[in-house]
């Protein structure tokens, strides 16, 4: 209880310190489990920026993305993931990030910084009590004890208090869906309890969030694509692409393929290993495609599926999406005479796909992109 007051009280001074009138940083919404931040640079350019709080806060810090590729916010954002300790909690994180983006973009930093977020001088009411002995919650020894203790308690009590937020998420998403949704976060519990989490907090939460967002988004209730998890895990996904532009050649393709083997979409295969802060690698699993920039193995050429042209703030939707219109762009055809099964699974496979798309990194590491940046091979 004590920490989840922490967080309340931290909450409340950040909307006091930067309100929606303020001419540098805007503290947009808030509540328990997310935070939306607002940054406006010298010439006036506003950037919004996102905070999951996840269920094992403050241990973990909150995960956070923005909706823009400027590499001034996506570094800044990056250097918050690799706190600890005190600089785990809100205030700390909003005053790291503040400072990180003046410097990024030469403005000053607030020279009340430091008073605005002191939750210490600044007295709160929470549930119309006062909170009083603030010191002892920022006592280094006894904030960690605090947080070893109290980490079931947090799990629970932020569950029921962010339970009106998270209805509204789930509103517009079919019942069986919501339940694999139910279904993953009871598992990433029991993980949690047993201490055999599987990848990184930002990245589970991260990853919830997107398909969360994906079960309500319209290309997916439209049929232009579904998503499958592989043994039901998170960090691997199998999207099958089944609408394309219907003035395409490959459109036509994929009717015929249809027809003749009853397949009505192209499968393709994501893995999620460092994601948010490094893209998915993607690779085609099925048909067995030439042009559309697909390499040998399955792997695509594109710019976006790199280190180097990869933002934090893409979505993956975002990506299925542009896949898609790189296949059309690139003029992708099916290759109907390699589609045997003795044929795909020679020609398509994660360890062909992983060495050639090895391969086009170096290459365009050493002589550049010189198609269109973060569509083209």
């Amino acid at each position: 209880m004590a920490c989840l007051n922490t967080l309340k009280q931290e909450i409340r001074v950040l909307e006091n310190a930067f309100p929606k009138t303020d001419e540098l940083f805007q503290v947009v919404a808030a509540s328990v489990d997310e935070l939306t931040c607002r940054f406006i640079s010298k010439t006036g350019k506003k950037y919004d920026i996102h905070a999951n709080i996840t269920e094992t806060y403050p241990h973990s810090p909150p995960v956070w993305f923005a909706e823009t590729e400027d590499t001034n916010v996506t570094n800044a954002i990056e250097r918050l993931s690799n706190t600890s300790g005190r600089d785990n909690h809100v205030l700390q994180q909003v005053k790291l990030l503040l400072r990180e983006l003046c410097a990024a973009y030469g403005m000053e930093e607030p020279p009340d910084l430091e008073d605005r977020l002191d939750l210490v001088s600044v007295p709160q009411v929470i549930n119309g009590s006062d909170v009083i002995d603030h010191h002892e919650e920022y006592e280094d020894s006894e904030m960690e004890e605090e947080e070893e203790d109290m980490e079931e308690d947090i799990h629970l009590e932020m569950e029921d208090n962010s339970s009106s937020h998270a209805a509204q998420k789930d509103e517009g998403i079919d019942p069986g869906n919501l339940a694999t949704l139910d279904r993953l976060k009871a598992n990433q519990r029991q993980d949690y309890l047993r201490g055999s989490i599987s990848g990184s907090v930002q990245a589970t939460d991260r990853l919830m969030k997107e398909l969360r967002d994906i079960y309500r988004s319209d290309s997916f209730k439209k049929g232009v694509y579904s998503v499958e998890l592989v043994n039901d895990s998170l960090y691997e996904w199998n999207v099958k692409l089944q609408i394309v532009d219907s003035d395409s050649p490959l459109h036509n393709d994929m009717v015929l393929l249809k027809e003749k083997e009853g397949t009505d979409h192209i499968l393709f295969n994501f893995h999620f290993k460092m994601y948010p802060f490094e893209p998915p690698f993607v690779r085609v699993v099925h048909p067995v495609i030439s042009g559309g920039y697909v390499l040998v193995g399955g792997a695509i050429c594109m710019e976006l599926l790199t280190k180097q042209g990869w933002s934090s703030a893409y979505t993956i939707e975002a990506v299925i999406m542009q896949i898609a219109a790189t296949l059309v762009k690139g003029k992708a055809r099916i290759q109907f005479g390699a589609n045997k099964a003795g044929k795909v699974s020679g020609q398509y496979s994660l360890a062909r796909a992983q060495q050639s798309f090895k391969s086009l990194v170096q290459i365009h590491e050493k002589n550049g992109w010189f198609t269109p940046p973060k569509e083209d091979g």
